[in-house]
């Protein structure tokens, strides 16, 4: 298990799911430190349903470790930030940095228009 300190831009973590009481696949696009709050984790969902026409789908050469069992994809718009240790279940994979970077792309074109 990786430690919450430990965790970066472009790991995929299996997190606590704001919109469920179960968990999900979470890739992190920030980890943030505030004074009053410490370490943050800035998220985006994943998914394995394929009728989200934005999503982003994960190839196997988008993985910088193990690819996940089943195809997924990135869902940009859906952010969720996890405050603690207990909302990580544990790390999953990571994505390369260019395919990082192009989900955090398409959420800023989201918040910006």
């Amino acid at each position: 298990m990786t430690a919450f300190g430990e965790l970066e831009r472009g790991d995929i973590i299996w997190g606590t799911d704001p919109l469920s009481d179960k968990g999900r696949p979470m890739l992190i696009l920030g980890t943030p430190r505030f004074p009053n709050h410490g370490l943050q984790l800035i998220t985006v969902l994943v998914s394995t349903k394929t009728y989200h026409e934005e999503s982003l789908t994960l190839r196997d050469d988008d993985y910088q470790g193990e690819p996940l069992g089943e195809r997924s994809h990135v869902l940009p718009w859906a952010l969720a930030t996890l405050n603690s240790a207990t909302e990580v279940e544990l790390h999953m994979t990571s994505l390369i940095d260019e395919r990082t970077a192009d989900v955090a792309r398409q959420l800023s074109g989201y918040i910006s228009s």
